[in-house]
């Protein structure tokens, strides 16, 4: 399903991870599929209010912690700066739903450390 939010479609997600050559791209890209589902799901589901919205992140975030595996067997690994970009990302996608006052914690909670 193509993305309709066009602020959204055209956002270059995880460009810090793509430029450091630490991060492989091959696992990159699925970071960026998590991303793109959870703005299918926000669009299908259409969250009414901020809990139905953590819901959604919060299990894009679960599929990031999995991801790490991947990173790590790839020579690479999710550390702290690439969660705090992982982070902003979520939180961008937020903002692109109008979901402004959502609270970074709570977009990410169970985020890995």
């Amino acid at each position: 399903m193509p993305i309709a939010n066009q602020h959204v479609a055209g956002h270059a997600f995880l460009r810090q991870m793509y430029d450091d050559p630490y991060f492989p791209d091959h696992v990159i890209d699925r970071g960026k599929a998590i991303l793109l589902r959870l703005c299918e799901r926000i669009e299908a589901e259409r969250p009414s209010n901020l809990e139905s919205l953590y819901a959604l992140t919060q299990a894009a975030t679960e599929e990031f912690n999995l991801l790490e595996r991947e990173f790590v067997a790839a020579g690479s690994g999710i550390e702290t700066v690439a969660r705090e970009w992982i982070c902003d990302e979520i939180c961008f996608v937020a903002s692109a739903y109008e979901f402004t006052e959502a609270d970074a914690e709570e977009l990410t909670d169970g985020r890995d450390r």
